[in-house]
């Protein structure tokens, strides 16, 4: 054979393996209730520094979408399933319910372990604890720091509440290492604890080794706490609210800063893919903000589910970088997008409803992703009558997405245009609601119209039929509704004060 053939022969079996053995770190970083208003580069008067470089030499997903609350996003983004396929389509798993992401299902950790990755968990999971099986170190992850509901002090680590509506109230300690409760960190304010704990375990990870790390920051979800440092920003800030929630981003920010200065030190930035999310629109009684879109947290609105979410990394191709992506994606998408498009990894024993988009991020091609189930919710009081029989029940609380249309049935929440938050008072305007009485099926053109102000259900009745078509073919897959009683054996007070499993 030719010399010149064997060498290319082998140069491109050597690039083939090289390829195949330098897997590249996966950094997910997951802020908590993070308005659309609230980075820099959405024109915020909030300090980003290190968000808007991330994003501006990244890719930005300015089409991407989330769920309206803590666990569902959650769920969807370790299993990659839409909720009416897990049983969680109603609320979010609440401390004294004995629920959890099924067992069933492989985790995106999961899979990305036998891909060869070191897997770890920083921060809250929300996905269930009342039996060991379902903790974080049970998911997939090799090792796990952090907490297991939502809500608590950034300070004390300590939650209190129960599981609406009843009336049970319970006090106790969340923060583990592990499956061990850590009792000493009380003052340690969270983003810079859990920034800490992330460094470290980049600093201790065999580079040999690919990473997957998921960072899901307490920040910047209620109760409004940060230390007085990130206050100095924001004197001029009337708004108390607004002036504390902006230092807790600002905050947050400065622990993702510290994040990627350790992984340059490392050595492992080079071959690091970072993807930042929130998890659901921002909170607008506890200082967030979605202007100009409409609604926020908690709502079938685009403020309640279009996230802030960008990919960042030296392997995207340089005329890639700096770009924007209006093409569209869904949390689900990371679980096959990391395992299959980035790992090259095996998505045996999964049943999907993600696609991998890494293609069309980095390439810049269309989007396999044409429809989006946002939820339908069955457990939340119907809203009004049926408007066509024969069709999905507009009464039921449910939104879809095809292509450039959306459709919202039932009650969606609030369809309020919560005003824009400046930097010196509360707001812009007066609140906008368009909510009329009884009204229980809206129709979008959101491409044209992502402000949600123009509802075109009464002059598209044909694609309303559509759509409503497509809802009842999603629901006939719907798996029945987990939403458990509180148990009262999940009292802290049981379990040496701390929240953690109740049952064998």
């Amino acid at each position: 054979m030719d010399i010149f053939k064997v060498l290319i022969i082998f140069g491109v079996f050597s690039i083939f393996k090289f390829s195949e053995a330098k897997k590249p770190n996966i950094i997910f970083i997951l802020a908590d209730d993070y308005g659309w208003q609230d980075i820099g580069y959405h024109s915020s008067d909030i300090r980003t520094p290190t968000l808007d470089k991330l994003a501006g030499s990244g890719i930005r997903l300015e089409n991407y979408y989330v769920q309206p609350i803590c666990t569902p996003t959650r769920s969807q983004l370790m299993s990659g399933r839409y909720q009416i396929h897990t049983g969680l389509q109603h609320g979010i798993i609440w401390p004294t319910q004995p629920n959890g992401l099924p067992l069933s299902d492989p985790t995106v950790a999961d899979k990305l372990k036998e891909a060869g990755y070191s897997t770890h968990m920083v921060g809250k999971w929300h996905l269930g604890f009342y039996k060991e099986e379902y903790l974080p170190i049970n998911r997939g992850f090799d090792s796990y720091y952090g907490y297991l509901t939502g809500s608590e002090d950034y300070y004390t680590h300590k939650r209190c509440g129960g599981t609406p509506p009843s009336n049970d109230f319970y006090c106790g300690l969340d923060l583990r290492n592990n499956k061990e409760p850590v009792r000493n960190e009380t003052g340690h304010y969270s983003a810079e604890l859990f920034g800490e704990k992330a460094i470290q375990v980049i600093k201790d990870h065999n580079k040999n080794n690919p990473l997957f790390l998921y960072m899901a920051f307490q920040s910047v979800h209620a109760p409004l706490q940060v230390p007085e440092r990130y206050l100095k920003y924001y004197k001029h800030v009337q708004d108390k609210d607004r002036r504390t929630y902006a230092g807790m981003v600002t905050a947050m920010d400065e622990a993702i800063f510290n994040l990627t200065e350790q992984l340059k030190a490392k050595g492992m930035w080079d071959d690091t893919i970072l993807v930042f999310s929130t998890d659901n629109g921002g909170q607008f009684h506890a200082g967030g903000s979605n202007w100009p879109l409409r609604g926020m947290k908690a709502t079938l609105w685009e403020g309640g589910m279009r996230g802030i979410g960008f990919v960042h990394s030296k392997l995207i191709p340089e005329n890639r970088r700096g770009t924007v992506s209006k093409e569209l994606y869904h949390v689900t998408d990371w679980f096959p997008t990391f395992v299959k498009g980035v790992a090259k990894g095996s998505l045996n024993g999964t049943k999907l409803d993600g696609h991998n988009i890494w293609d069309s991020i980095v390439h810049g091609r269309v989007s396999p992703r044409h429809e989006i189930l946002h939820n339908i919710d069955i457990l939340t009081p119907k809203s009004g009558k049926p408007i066509f029989p024969n069709y999905f029940d507009t009464s039921i609380r449910a939104a879809y997405r095809y292509r450039d249309w959306k459709i919202i049935t039932g009650n969606p929440g609030a369809g309020i245009w919560y005003p824009k938050r400046f930097a010196t008072n509360t707001s812009s305007t007066l609140f906008e609601k368009h909510n009329e009485q009884g009204k229980n099926c809206w129709l979008f053109n959101i491409r044209d119209d992502p402000e949600e102000r123009v509802d075109l259900s009464l002059k598209r009745p044909e694609m309303v039929k559509f759509l409503l078509t497509r809802l009842s073919l999603l629901n006939e897959t719907a798996v029945p509704v987990r939403y458990p009683a509180a148990d009262p054996k999940a009292n802290p007070e049981l379990h040496g004060g701390v929240w953690g499993p109740w049952r064998k």
